[in-house]
């Protein structure tokens, strides 16, 4: 049984005097066995530098001459920092006399790695050990975890290779990393095959630090999806329990916010993605036809919000299928992105209980600067909604540094991954139609974009909590953890899926992993 991805040692760093903090741990754990990485830097562009790459037997190999080196103690335990303080900008400012202008301190910088690095190692090897001694401990399974240990130590050495822009080492770490990532491989080289996709990515379109690109308006990567990327969506809607599951709570929300009400509005951020047929909304429909007082909703508005070409025929078949169940719906549509949103575009009406609803959309307006985020979400405050419901990926992918969101993110998508490998055949089509076209387009946003091309921007409840708070909104907890529970016994989720309430949110996990979470807002 592998032990909990977050177990272990969770003081934070005293950025006054970090030497104390690696003075505890030593006290603890001595002797410790040291990889060696490259210091972490997307502006350093001397080619004089040099990278030293741990193989699986322990041994150092050299692979490139260069600059310096950070040595990088590897625990026999797991311990993990504060995730505020790998994001604070002010956790990377101390008093270490050997600072360059061009990197990190290196104590950070070893604390940030090791971190990470051991999550992945400690964790492989429980899992793979587990497995070994279930099965009497073939040499092939030996092998395997090997494997995984070198394919993780390859992937953290790639990503620094890509941030220090040394193209020519990078080039030779994902040449390794193509010929064991495999499509069809175990969880790991499948998400490690994304990864590498990303990097390969990143690593082709480094440009001179300062420059952009442009990119037009978007809303989430759906928006401008091909049809295999159309066609995964699909799969992830109807095979995961991800979306569906934030729709159940949701819709939750929104039929208690509508007690007893008869003018309701709904307005839909994204307008659910642009899944087709108008899902979510089918099943508000038909809960409001049969509402337990008897008494009918006389008049349901649903406003859409986006750039999908199909959401006015999603409206049209909403307002037949609503006709038919005996439901007055009327439908307006509202083709902009959320950024240029302003409250003209949105039609309230006196009369009438007004909720906002945003599935896997706020993300994709936080931006470098909080201003993008903090306009849409006055705007919506300013609407005065009854209730505002938010389902976001629960993860920290939105940091502001490359590595910490790459190990952020191998961290998530290797828990959804092995969710996956739980649930399908090795060689199931529609599982790697799911993972390469679908997740794998979020892993290649979040590890190969910056600035505005970067639109998977995923971030934790807590800072949620924190820009919610500064525009205006009071958390509302959602407290139905039983009728979640129930929910997934209902519907057959895979064993392994959770559902926990943390903090007034309820958060849908894979073995404690947290995926996805829901929240409500009141202005």
């Amino acid at each position: 049984m592998a032990p909990p991805l977050y177990s272990g040692f969770n003081g934070e760093i005293d950025a006054e005097n970090p030497s104390f903090f690696l003075d505890q741990w030593e006290t603890v754990h001595p002797a410790p066995v040291y990889y060696h990485h490259q210091p972490i830097s997307e502006n350093i562009t001397d080619d004089s530098s040099t990278l030293v790459l741990p193989s699986c037997d322990g041994t150092i190999r050299d692979n490139k001459r260069v600059k310096r080196t950070v040595g990088i103690p590897v625990w026999l335990g797991t311990f993990s920092t504060s995730s505020s303080n790998i994001n604070n900008p002010s956790f990377l400012n101390s008093n270490t006399s050997n600072r360059n202008r061009n990197s990190i301190p290196k104590l950070h910088f070893r604390d940030h790695i090791r971190t990470y690095t051991q999550r992945y190692l400690a964790v492989e090897e429980a899992e793979e050990e587990a497995k070994s001694s279930e099965s009497g401990g073939s040499c092939e399974e030996e092998d395997g975890c090997a494997d995984g240990v070198r394919l993780v130590q390859l992937l953290i050495a790639c990503a620094e290779a890509v941030a220090c822009r040394d193209k020519s080492h990078a080039s030779i770490l994902l040449s390794e990393l193509k010929a064991n990532a495999l499509v069809f491989g175990s969880s790991f080289q499948r998400v490690a095959s994304c990864f590498v996709q990303g990097l390969t990515e990143r690593l082709n379109l480094i440009q001179p630090i300062g420059s952009v690109s442009p990119m037009p308006p978007m809303m989430n990567i759906m928006d401008a999806a091909s049809e295999e990327m159309e066609e995964a969506f699909r799969l992830v809607y109807e095979l995961c329990p991800h979306i569906q599951f934030g729709h159940f709570v949701a819709n939750s929300t929104v039929l208690e916010a509508f007690e007893g009400e008869s003018f309701v509005h709904v307005v839909d951020l994204g307008m659910s993605l642009g899944l087709r047929h108008g899902h979510q909304w089918r099943g508000l429909i038909q809960s409001l036809s049969n509402r337990a007082n008897g008494e009918p909703v006389r008049r349901l508005r649903i406003t859409g919000v986006g750039l999908c070409e199909r959401l006015q025929t999603i409206g049209d078949e909403l307002s037949v299928y609503a006709n038919n169940l005996g439901v007055n719906l009327e439908f307006s549509l509202v083709r902009k992105n959320l950024e240029n949103l302003q409250p003209e575009d949105i039609e309230v009406r006196g009369e009438e209980v007004l909720v906002v609803n945003s599935i896997l959309q706020l993300h994709c307006v936080v931006k470098e600067s909080r201003g993008a985020l903090n306009s849409v979400l006055q705007m919506v405050h300013g609407l005065g909604p009854k209730v505002l419901v938010m389902v976001e990926q629960d993860s920290s992918h939105n940091g502001p540094f490359f590595l910490g969101r790459f190990m952020e993110s191998l961290h998530y998508y290797s828990a959804i991954f092995d969710s996956l490998d739980v649930m399908f055949p090795k060689y199931d089509t529609k599982r790697a139609k799911m993972e390469q076209f679908y997740f794998g387009e979020e892993i290649k946003n979040i590890v190969s974009c910056e600035g505005p091309m970067r639109m998977e921007r995923h971030e934790r409840v807590d800072q949620w909590r924190r820009r919610m708070s500064r525009a205006g909104f009071q958390a509302a907890p959602v407290k139905m953890v039983a009728q979640a529970k129930q929910w997934l016994l209902k519907n057959k989720v895979c064993e392994g899926y959770t559902v926990v309430e943390e903090k007034g949110c309820l958060v849908l996990g894979w073995k404690s992993k947290p995926i996805v979470a829901v929240s409500c807002w009141k202005c």
